[in-house]
């Protein structure tokens, strides 16, 4: 995996972190509603953990926000 892919992911994982806590859930509450394990969420969301993810999931993720799913993936500089 190449470093821009790391940051990718990275920043894929902080924005699901911000949209979260922007809609009052906890890892848990994530977790449950997209069928995961708490320690997944907690994976992904970690800025010091690359953790990819399928379109399954960033999908069923986004529409737990209620967001389009190119929210998440709107990177800053990589």
């Amino acid at each position: 995996m190449t470093k821009i892919d790391e940051n990718r992911y990275r920043q894929i994982g902080l924005k699901i972190a911000y949209y979260r806590k922007l809609n009052g859930l906890t890892q848990q509450d994530l977790a449950e509603k997209i069928n995961r394990s708490t320690g997944f969420i907690g994976q992904v969301e970690a800025p010091n953990i690359v953790a990819p993810i399928s379109l399954r999931t960033l999908f069923a993720i986004a529409d737990t926000f209620s967001i389009q799913p190119y929210k998440l993936l709107e990177f800053d500089d990589v």
